[in-house]
């Protein structure tokens, strides 16, 4: 059984009030997070900026005249640059939605949370709301002396101007996502020219409206509340997974003290309890209280920290990635059972899907015998009707042979040529006849193949069943 890390109580020491026990968002109304740099904030801000380009970009991409990325529910086609996938390709988007499912439990056993402090669209956005706090109403000294003041033009003014850059972001994010699901072109030119569909408005007046709310005001009680994983994170916690943690035996007893002070000598740890690490979480906790459900392992107080310590010629790493084992002055286990299990799953999932991928066919055939159960022809021979249901899913069209498989005492009657342009879905009545006069009595199976006569190894058959009187 692997080790998981052990639920604590944290006492609240004498010196600190009921308040200060308290994240931000419970004690002190909204949170105001301080400005600060630092390399886990770079590495954060190049990993937004990737994850906005692909989103906000890639939908302008064109592909054989026609958008690369267009999920078409009208259509019920879905176009990923020169692929196009229909409702019978559900498989692999269930694989690769199972694939996301087990790569994020591999990065959360090995580093715990940071799906949530990086690349997480919740903590994304709000990071981007909170620059444009920032940029229209000052740091965090300066946000909360606002929020205090009284209204007058000023106030009024920054606070329209924060909440229009949140509007901005907001709407550009509506459009974009919808813009996923129509062409994007067509709907930026009717948006702007009033002559938006229903449909369309309402959605793009929607995902305004749920961004808007979330990232500017929700913020990090999407994340403390309503996030799932938030809540089961903890069960795949072990000793060695690296977290976001406070170093208590280098750290306390924390105090203020001079920089050139011997804090040793004054009982003291490394921490001078500045509150920079409260200060910076976007959800308001404090790190020394331990691990919380409220912390999305950001790292925001792993670079404000160090900072500090920089400041007071301290080593770093007060607060920083380390795991359980480590803090109890054992070494992190890198290689261990439960990661390795789940990147063996992951792998081989992995190669499962690009094997489905690339052998998925682009031609699909589907057989649905008529209700009728039989007929007799003007011949004396026994028919019956199907309706065959084509798919070309390739991008070009495709000329296909239509047959019938053993036995042969079977005959097709119906075209058994045909050409189906880029993306057809053709319906197609025959039927077929039992040329026979003896033969095994009561219902026999028959297959239908159909054959690409441009591409000789796609090809598709499906079975069904031929019914006639006892002979």
């Amino acid at each position: 059984m692997s080790e998981r890390i052990p639920a604590k109580v944290l006492e609240i020491t004498p010196n600190l009030s009921p308040a200060a026990s308290k994240p931000l968002s419970a004690s002190n109304g909204p949170i105001h997070t301080r400005q600060f740099n630092g390399f886990f904030r770079d590495l954060r801000r190049i990993g937004a900026g990737l994850l906005c380009l692909l989103f906000f970009g890639t939908l302008w991409l064109d592909w054989d005249g026609r958008q690369a990325v267009l999920w078409s529910l009208e259509d019920s086609k879905f176009y990923i640059f020169g692929a196009t996938f229909w409702p019978q390709d559900f498989i692999l988007l269930s694989g690769l939605l199972i694939i996301c499912a087990f790569g994020l439990f591999f990065i959360t056993v090995f580093a715990g949370r940071v799906w949530c402090g990086y690349t997480c669209p919740q903590s994304v956005w709000t990071w981007m709301f909170m620059w444009c706090e920032q940029v229209t109403e000052g740091d965090r000294n300066q946000r909360i002396k606002l929020a205090d003041a009284p209204w007058n033009g000023r106030k009024l003014l920054r606070r329209t101007a924060k909440h229009g850059l949140w509007l901005l972001i907001s709407l550009a994010t509506a459009i974009t996502f919808v813009g996923y699901f129509t062409p994007v072109r067509e709907l930026v030119i009717d948006l702007a020219g009033l002559q938006i569909g229903g449909t369309s408005l309402f959605w793009v007046v929607f995902f305004t409206g749920a961004t808007y709310l979330n990232a500017g005001w929700l913020r990090e009680q999407v994340c403390i509340h309503m996030c799932p994983y938030a809540r089961f994170q903890s069960v795949m916690f072990d000793k060695d997974t690296l977290i976001v943690s406070y170093d208590a035996a280098r750290g306390e007893s924390r105090g203020p003290r001079r920089k050139d002070a011997d804090h040793k000598a004054q009982g003291l740890g490394d921490c001078i309890d500045c509150q920079m690490c409260v200060q910076v979480c976007p959800t308001g906790i404090d790190i020394r209280d331990g691990l919380q459900i409220a912390c999305i392992g950001c790292a925001a107080c792993v670079d404000a920290c160090d900072s500090i310590m920089d400041r007071m010629g301290y080593d770093r790493g007060l607060v920083g990635y380390t795991s359980e084992r480590a803090l109890e002055g054992g070494h992190t286990r890198l290689l261990r059972p439960r990661l390795l299990g789940y990147a063996g799953a992951l792998l081989l999932m992995i190669v499962a899907l690009v094997w489905l991928g690339a052998n998925r066919s682009e031609l699909s055939l589907d057989v649905i015998k008529d209700r009728g159960m039989f007929r007799e022809n003007a011949a004396g021979e026994i028919e019956n009707i199907y309706n065959l249901k084509l798919i070309n899913k390739t991008q070009q069209s495709r000329r296909y042979r239509l047959e019938l498989a053993e036995p042969a005492d079977f005959r097709l009657q119906g075209p058994q040529e045909l050409e189906l342009s880029a993306g057809e879905i053709l319906s197609l009545p025959v039927s077929v006849a039992l040329t026979a006069d003896e033969g095994p009595v009561g219902p026999r199976s028959i297959r239908f193949i159909v054959r690409s006569l441009d591409l000789p190894a796609a090809e598709a058959s499906a079975t069904s069943t031929f019914v006639s009187p006892r002979r």
